[in-house]
């Protein structure tokens, strides 16, 4: 598996990019900077971007797709965050940017979608909260979690479209995940389920 990352961006976002072994196509996961960059790297590793994925639509994890995508590359986002690329006002958030314009090839994700792209498939896990559209990705015994768990902390639910309710019973679903898995965060280290469990005091009450 080919999995890198980079987060020296304003908002310490990480972007994700992923492909399986001996496969030249590769993923991006949350793209919010320098589509230059995500370019360089993946020619580096001698892959090229097939499609892009965004675990919810706040401008830190969205911000280059439109540059990024064009009108080749598909972004797959959850219907109920795909607002946000034309009219981030409308949609709700309160988050202080701009909308940053459509891509040619828009998919709208679901519950319970599988993406399988690059030698990868991954199952669309919808945790609202953060924001309406808030999904992780899984694949295997990993897991995209997007802004809904970080090591040893969770995503905000106090902007204007998020909803406590909704992240608290999303955190429930991470928790039924098995220990094993590895959590790929939309900020921070990587961190495992196991370990979340044992000690984010933000689960404790949770559990």
């Amino acid at each position: 598996m080919y999995l890198e990352a980079f987060s020296d961006n304003p908002f310490a976002t990480n972007c994700w990019l992923l492909s399986a072994e001996g496969h030249q196509e590769a993923l991006v996961v949350d793209p919010g900077f320098e589509p230059d960059r995500v370019r360089r790297l993946l020619a580096e590793a001698g892959k090229r971007p097939v499609a892009v994925l965004a675990t919810h639509g706040h401008h830190d994890h969205i911000g280059a797709v439109r540059e990024l995508c064009g009108n080749e590359l598909p972004l797959y986002i959850h219907k109920d965050d795909e607002l946000a690329l034309t009219d981030a006002a409308a949609w709700g958030s309160g988050y202080p940017a701009p909308a940053i314009g459509r891509p040619g090839h828009v998919r709208p994700l679901a519950d319970g979608d599988v993406i399988d792209e690059a030698g990868v498939e991954l199952e669309v896990v919808h945790t609202p909260g953060h924001t309406p559209g808030s999904v992780c990705f899984r694949f295997d015994a990993s897991l995209f979690s997007g802004d809904l768990v970080f090591r040893g902390s969770i995503g905000r639910s106090d902007f204007p479209n998020s909803s406590e309710e909704a992240m608290s019973a999303s955190l429930r679903r991470f928790l039924t995940l098995p220990d094993t898995v590895e959590v790929y965060p939309g900020h921070g280290p990587t961190t495992r389920v196991a370990v979340e469990r044992a000690t984010n005091p933000f689960l404790a009450h949770l559990a």
